[in-house]
């Protein structure tokens, strides 16, 4: 591989489920000769698409884990990440975006923008990757890239403009015209291998024509060189490459490229995009912090895509192979080789680097040495995701990612006998997976699972039955609630025990109140005149935080509390940290219910699609489980409901969506936010919860 860092992209295919991603992604690597045959991704003929290499992304016909590989287009060295659609799997779209310098943004020509285009849009703002877009599927009925086009600008407010127009819709799909060269490209051979360019067929040229001047005026302000050519009539097509160029990597602008990746058609002028428009590792700017003991100290750097620099690199994602832990890395500066010593910047510890590789989806190949741009893995490196690894002689750690809390919880058990697998399972998921978290009930012992939606943790507990054996019980799921409180209470409590010998005394006075800025929590210090000393304080404040873990009304932990104190009083023998601690206790304990406490619920966002006919089914399914329609919009007999819902409602709801609309609606669900429970929910839950507890004391 060249050292010539402008003939690399790091790029990521991703989209809503079911447009077509892993079948883009499996062309392209029969395009670019990585494989020598065309799988489909259900794998009916035993196969499977190559980058779904897991048994149960075959059997689901999803992809469930983002899957990395490389190709060479050209002169152009491509390192792709292929990421899952559905929204339970979003860290893994979250850390291949985070290392990631552009994407394509995959988008079905008949369904058009869906929910999950629109989280992945986010996510990509969020990291700022420029994109293009691929509008997928044109061989299928209704497909229309122009309208897709329109609804990238109106719903995703992007600068979309179509790069390329298709010859020919639906069945009568052949090829694409290319509007920069302004020739027309049609794919033949059995598999597409072979692109015959063209002249534009004579009933075509006029809306070209009229699409290209769309084309130069969307991207004439990013290039004054080109504007001058416009104005001349003389525009050079190396002069118009070089400003879409500029104004994709500005985010201004995104390419919209057409095809059908299932019926072999658009994918490599569309790879001649990637290769002429997607930023290489030195067209973006990469920012990490300087590690200091003082976090306030702390300053952003920004680290240069150069081979000959210090080290520093990001491990965004691991693995457990057969071999042992994989750790997926990106090399953001400097080079690493086979052999040499490492720096974990989050432990301190030295590693070697025993084996270096790149993947191919499941397969490896060793490589001696790899430079700055570049995504690898390492073997046997004991790390965390989002570790930062120097050569020693820099201390920068990268910049974190985003990662998301969990919402449902499942109780599981296993038989003793089982509890090592079990242990080794959950281990290695929560290691690999950061939105995967594991914790023991306190009360109970028993074990308890958290993730991002049913589907997410159905996943996980399928993988345990199968590759660690482990005969697993699972409890009906848990809904992930919040306390909080709703108005200023004051509180005055004196805590005294006295047990022979020096005993207990502490006194703490002040408000408790509900937070303004959203915070979970707010300590406000306003003692004057020593009347608690300052060694005490703290206690205090550590009192305080030890009963966020568990309310008081339904023992979930408590959001949005502030915390003031303004008295006190204190004993010269009695008084210690322990009785401060006591005393913030007892206060919590004691003003928690006069300041009005409520639950808050997780609501979720639910969005809808289907047939126009089951409109009124689909409301219906929404609107019983206490659910509320935010938008609806309906377009070529087919129909989207935008709308908001309790994920306690949510439980089952496939299945009755399924049954209400014959199997033909599909729905996208993802956190929305926090929303207090109505009082009848809220009663039956506070109710459940005594029941609970009395039965415990029994």
């Amino acid at each position: 591989m060249s050292t010539d860092l402008s003939n690399i992209r790091n790029i990521g295919i991703s989209a809503h489920i079911d447009s077509g991603k892993t079948t883009l992604t499996e062309r392209i690597l029969f395009y670019t000769n990585r494989i020598h045959a065309i799988h489909e991704v259900r794998g009916k003929d035993g196969v499977g698409a190559k980058m779904d290499s897991m048994e149960l992304e075959r059997e689901r016909g999803i992809t469930i884990q983002s899957a990395a590989t490389y190709t060479t287009w050209k002169d152009t060295h491509i390192n792709i990440i292929d990421t899952p659609g559905h929204v339970d799997f979003t860290i893994e779209v979250e850390r291949a975006l985070r290392v990631l310098d552009g994407a394509i943004l995959v988008l079905c020509g008949v369904a058009g923008v869906q929910s999950q285009s629109i989280t992945v849009d986010r996510q990509m703002r969020r990291y700022n990757v420029p994109r293009i877009a691929f509008v997928n599927k044109l061989d299928r009925q209704g497909a229309n890239p122009m309208r897709v086009c329109k609804q990238l600008r109106e719903k995703l407010k992007l600068n979309a403009v179509m790069i390329q127009y298709p010859i020919g819709l639906e069945e009568k799909h052949v090829g694409v015209v290319d509007l920069v060269k302004m020739k027309a490209l049609f794919n033949e051979g059995d598999n597409g291998e072979t692109i015959r360019e063209a002249d534009i067929p004579e009933d075509l040229v006029e809306v070209a024509e009229e699409h290209r001047e769309m084309l130069l005026d969307a991207v004439s302000m990013f290039s004054d060189e080109l504007m001058e050519q416009m104005m001349e009539e003389a525009v050079q097509e190396e002069t118009l490459m070089a400003a879409v160029r500029a104004a994709v990597i500005a985010n201004e602008l995104c390419p919209v490229f057409c095809g059908s990746a299932f019926k072999n058609k658009g994918v490599q002028p569309m790879l001649d995009g990637v290769s002429a428009y997607l930023p290489c590792p030195t067209d973006v700017e990469n920012r990490g912090v300087t590690i200091t003991t003082n976090k306030e100290d702390e300053q952003e750097l920004v680290i240069d895509s150069d081979p000959s620099k210090p080290l520093v690199a990001l491990a965004f994602k691991l693995e457990q192979g057969q071999y042992g832990q994989l750790t997926y890395l990106r090399i953001y500066q400097g080079t690493l080789s086979k052999g040499e010593f490492i720096h974990n910047m989050r432990d301190r510890k030295k590693v070697k680097v025993g084996r270096l590789v790149r993947m191919h989806s499941d397969e490896m190949e060793d490589i001696e040495s790899a430079c700055a741009g570049d995504i690898v893995a390492l073997f046997g490196v004991d790390c965390h995701s989002g570790d930062t690894f120097t050569d020693g002689s820099v201390e920068i750690a990268m910049t974190s990612m985003h990662v998301p809390d969990p919402v449902i919880h499942y109780t599981i058990n296993a038989e003793s006998k089982h509890a090592q697998n079990l242990s080794k399972a959950l281990q290695r998921f929560s290691k690999e997976d950061p939105t995967f978290r594991v914790a023991a009930d306190p009360e109970t012992g028993e074990t308890v699972i958290s993730g991002m939606g049913e589907l997410h943790l159905d996943v996980y507990i399928e993988r345990m039955r199968r590759e660690y054996k482990v005969p697993i019980e699972v409890s009906p799921p848990r809904v992930a609630y919040r306390e909080t409180i709703t108005r200023s209470a004051d509180f005055n409590y004196t805590h005294k025990k006295q047990t022979g010998g020096s005993g207990q005394y502490g006194r703490v006075a002040g408000t408790m109140s509900p937070t303004e800025n959203g915070e979970v929590y707010e300590f406000v210090d306003k003692i004057v005149g020593g009347s608690i000393p300052r060694e005490y304080i703290p206690s205090c404040d550590k009192g305080f935080r030890q009963m966020l873990d568990k309310g008081l009304l339904i023992g979930q932990p408590v959001t949005g509390v502030r915390m003031m104190i303004n008295d006190g009083a204190f004993h010269a023998v009695d008084s210690s940290d322990m009785a401060f601690q006591a005393a913030a206790k007892g206060a919590w304990r004691e003003t928690y219910h006069k300041a009005g406490p409520v639950i808050l619920e997780p609501i979720m966002r639910v969005d809808i699609e289907g047939p126009a006919e089951f409109q009124g089914n689909m409301v219906g399914t929404i609107m019983s489980r206490r659910g509320l329609i935010l938008n609806t919009t309906e377009e070529d007999g087919f129909c989207r409901i935008e709308s908001e819902v309790p994920l306690s409602e949510m439980f089952g709801y496939s299945t009755a969506l399924r049954s209400n609309t014959q199997g033909k609606a599909e729905f996208a669900m993802e956190f929305s936010r926090y929303a207090e429970a109505p009082k009848n929910v809220a009663d039956d839950l506070v109710k459940k919860y005594q029941e609970e507890q009395d039965k415990k004391r029994k």
